[in-house]
């Protein structure tokens, strides 16, 4: 076989019924999605706000800076879901990359390049210039389509010179759409960096809104393209799993059995009541990073590839250890690089194999 194939073996899985004594093999894959806040190269950009990333920028952003910030996401990324899959993140969605070379020095980290990954990257209109991007680990995953998908808001009451009286254009992320054969299976990923909540939660909300409202009809156009389509959309959404926008708008259910056809089922909402975060401010967990599944990815015979588990990756080298700000995510402060202000998130997909 051409590839190397990675096996989970899982005594009593699931209790189902008594065929389940015996050891069963799976095959199993690692999704994860991680907001890597902020990786920008050194090199000023005219075409961005990037000023701040630039060595004589309020960062000092130079070469040795740059080169610790790669090391030290490749360290968190080699190790994500390996406490129950030995083989590192088979497809990995990323926001807050500057651009595509960035990726590419990252995928050439001494930790990542075991993975062999490709990359999936479009330059998006954010005005700060920080797109969201997918990697993935070519001897698994094959991509077939790839798109990038713009979000349309507009600021109410603020015009346009260029648009005349319309209001002005909110230049935002946009929604990264990668379809292809996981282990000659097809697997449909939406990356995704919803609007920030900049001027206060509820004055931005409908900015997310509309996000989930553009997320929810490339869904839907998978869905009638295959009604039984697999699909993962991931990001940070920069609202909770209980907000307008993820529930309603959405319609991502929290709870497995409550999904309906071609519904979608969000494994991070119990996280959130129970109390597990990914990021933290003034002193409050919350869980705006992501994955949502279709509902095919539900399945209960193994046959293909379904859903097993769902878990927030953090270690206590990525944890702030002193200071005001002790049990955060360990971000760069104080002229020191660190990882991110977000915990990455992941699930194992599985597949059983005898």
């Amino acid at each position: 076989m051409r590839m190397k194939i990675h096996y989970l073996v899982i005594l009593g899985l699931f209790v189902l019924n008594v065929s389940w004594a015996q050891e069963k093999k799976f095959m199993v894959h690692t999704v994860a999605f991680y907001n890597v806040e902020n990786l920008f190269d050194t090199i000023r950009d005219p075409k961005i706000f990037d000023e701040e990333w630039t060595p004589k920028g309020a960062q000092a952003w130079v070469g040795t800076k740059y080169n610790k910030k790669i090391k030290n996401l490749a360290e968190v990324i080699s190790q994500i879901g390996t406490d129950e899959n030995k083989n590192m993140p088979t497809v990995l969605g990323v926001a807050e990359v500057e651009n595509r070379a960035v990726l590419e020095d990252l995928v050439k980290a001494p930790q990542l390049l075991a993975g062999d990954y490709g990359i999936v990257h479009y330059d998006s209109p954010d005005k700060r210039g920080i797109d969201v991007g997918l990697i993935y680990q070519k001897k698994h995953f094959t991509p077939t389509h790839t798109a990038n998908i713009p979000l349309y808001i507009y600021a109410p009451n603020e015009k346009s010179k260029e648009e005349g009286t319309k209001n002005k254009r909110v230049y935002t992320r946009d929604q990264l759409l990668v379809t292809g054969l996981l282990d000659g299976e097809e697997i449909n990923f939406i990356v995704n960096h919803w609007p920030s909540r900049s001027g206060g939660e509820k004055k931005s909300s409908p900015f997310r809104e509309a996000a989930a409202t553009l997320n929810k009809k490339i869904i839907d156009s998978l869905y009638m393209i295959n009604p039984n389509a697999k699909i993962i959309t991931m990001g940070d959404l920069n609202d909770g799993p209980y907000n307008k926008s993820i529930k309603e708008v959405l319609g991502a259910k929290g709870k497995r059995e409550l999904v309906d056809k071609k519904g979608l089922f969000n494994p991070m909402e119990q996280m959130s009541k129970d109390g597990i975060g990914t990021l933290a401010y003034r002193d409050a967990w919350d869980i705006f990073d992501q994955i949502v599944l279709s509902e095919p990815l539900l399945g209960s015979d193994y046959s293909s590839f379904t859903y097993w588990k769902a878990r927030v990756y953090k270690k206590p080298f990525m944890v702030q250890k002193t200071g005001a700000f002790t049990g955060y995510p360990l971000r760069n402060s104080n002229g020191e690089v660190g990882y991110s202000d977000h915990f990455p998130v992941y699930v194992y997909l599985i597949k059983q194999v005898n």
